[in-house]
């Protein structure tokens, strides 16, 4: 096989590409990290994230997350075409802070869960979820 070099050039153009935009998608991660949380630091602390290790079908994972004292949660998962999954707000009357939806995840990845806190303070944690099958976007 021979190489010309406008192959070498596309070959050159298309590794850059693939290189320079997982750093764009983590740039918009932490630019709508940094919109729910107004630039504040981001602790660890109660919060959970119940997520299955696996998922053999991507377009419903069951996610569960709790989040004792918390006013608001959001979920992202930085793999989608949209990252942001579910935002839960807890009122004063409700019984606990915790929720449980399905959501869509276009391939295996990381989906993270930040708490906004009653005082103000955010945590956060983690959950890695492998998808074998589907999900959105391909």
């Amino acid at each position: 096989m021979k190489i010309t070099r406008r192959d070498a050039v596309a070959m050159g153009i298309g590794a850059t590409a693939m290189a320079v935009l997982p750093m764009r998608a983590m740039a918009a991660i932490d630019e709508l990290v940094n919109d729910f949380t107004g630039g504040a630091d981001i602790g660890t602390g109660d919060i959970s994230l119940d997520a299955p290790e696996i998922a053999e079908n991507g377009n419903t994972v069951p996610i569960g997350v709790s989040a004792p004292g918390a006013e608001e949660v959001i979920l992202f998962a930085p793999g989608n075409p949209t990252p942001p999954v579910a935002t839960f707000k807890f009122g004063p009357a409700a019984g606990e802070q915790a929720a449980s939806t399905r959501i869509r995840l276009a391939k295996t990845q990381d989906v993270l869960a930040i708490a906004r806190m009653a005082d103000g303070s955010f945590i956060q944690t983690t959950a890695t979820v492998k998808v074998t099958i589907g999900g959105c976007g391909g």
